[in-house]
């Protein structure tokens, strides 16, 4: 089934303000986004909004947005930074809009959601404390994630999923798109590892509801009186799925490695942040290198795929591509038992360094 993404108008996006929310934009500009449709939207009556517009395909699933929408809130009520929905007059968090945007009309879910202000991380010279941070907090909204109550939960096994991890093998479909590139031979034999030695272990990963996309683009940071910064947004909850607590993980390293001079160190930051909340059991570690190598199949193989599919939208979907296909390389290159090394090493005296530290300032 083809994805349509939206194309509303900045007109369309006024009058569906005024109708739904009774505000009146007085300033409005695009935003970003891998199959949506966002918009920046400030109103005269006070607040600053985004203004998200579901694609076709995704639109069909009410049930799944309300509980992405609820996990927000949960969070949000549980001190992380995230977005929550403002309802429309009529008191819903979900509006659903026909129209036609070029391919026939289309039924479009929309949602007005809260602005969080600060830069992606993509934007910034990430730090060793930064992603020593981002592990930690993606570890602590996987385990409140968990207390997530909601009528429709199940909606949230997401099976036939391609972006989830677990569905890995059926990346095969999709390899002819490289058509006989260097990295087609990488993906393959990642694939192959994936089934040998992470399959027959994942029943003794841990399950949880993960948000599955916490990315370079869906982190948001502000500056913070120590001269570095601090997390300040965490958005976009459109891949949440039941999955595994070490998916998140793998996902979170993937997407920093993409933003470091030294991307084979990253893992060990974020990794170092992460089991300074929840430890990692020997199985979840032992397929820690082969998840990350996946992460970043899938997102290069995906995103060319979905260029095919919507070339319009090339720059934001081949994001990861600018430097993904050589990490992919130098990862696969250097070998598991190098990679690992360096990452358990890493992440080992940093949290020494970091317990002596507080032991030292009296916070422990």
């Amino acid at each position: 089934m083809k994805r349509h993404q939206p194309k509303f108008s900045q007109s369309q996006v006024v009058e569906l303000m005024q109708r739904l929310y009774r505000l009146t934009p007085s300033e409005i500009h695009s935003l970003p986004s891998y199959k949506d449709q966002n918009f920046y939207v400030a109103a005269s009556e006070g607040g600053e909004y985004v203004l998200k517009i579901l694609n076709s395909q995704d639109s069909k699933n009410p049930a799944l947005t309300d509980v992405q929408m609820s996990a927000m809130s949960f969070l949000h009520q549980n001190g992380f930074p995230t977005q929550t929905a403002r309802p429309t007059f009529t008191g819903q968090l979900i509006s659903q809009e026909e129209i036609d945007c070029g391919y026939g009309c289309q039924t479009y879910l929309v949602l007005l959601l809260t602005y969080l202000p600060g830069n992606t991380i993509s934007k910034i010279s990430v730090t060793p404390q930064l992603l020593y941070e981002i592990g930690k907090m993606a570890a602590k909204v996987d385990i409140m994630l968990q207390e997530l109550e909601h009528p429709h939960l199940s909606v949230l096994q997401r099976d036939n999923y391609i972006w989830n991890l677990s569905n890995t093998p059926l990346l095969e479909a999709y390899i002819d798109i490289l058509d006989g590139e260097p990295l087609q031979k990488v993906v393959t034999s990642v694939i192959h590892q994936y089934q040998t030695s992470v399959t027959p272990k994942r029943c003794n990963f841990r399950k949880c509801t993960i948000h599955a996309d916490l990315s370079d683009l869906n982190i948001l940071v502000q500056p913070d009186e120590s001269g570095g910064h601090r997390i300040s947004g965490i958005i976009d909850f459109g891949g949440m799925n039941s999955g595994y607590f070490i998916y998140e993980l793998a996902i979170s390293i993937m997407f920093m490695m993409l933003e470091h001079q030294t991307p084979i160190e990253v893992g060990g930051l974020v990794l170092a942040g992460w089991e300074s909340v929840f430890p990692l059991n020997e199985s979840e570690k032992d397929c820690l290198y082969v998840l990350v190598l996946s992460c970043f199949c899938q997102s290069l193989l995906l995103s060319r795929y979905n260029v095919s599919q919507n070339p319009e939208n090339e720059e934001y979907l081949m994001s990861t591509s600018k430097n993904g296909i050589r990490i992919v390389h130098q990862l696969w290159e250097l070998g598991k038992e190098e990679v690992e090394k360096v990452w358990f090493q890493t992440a080992a005296q940093f949290n020494d360094e970091d317990k002596h530290e507080r032991r030292y300032s009296g916070s422990e």
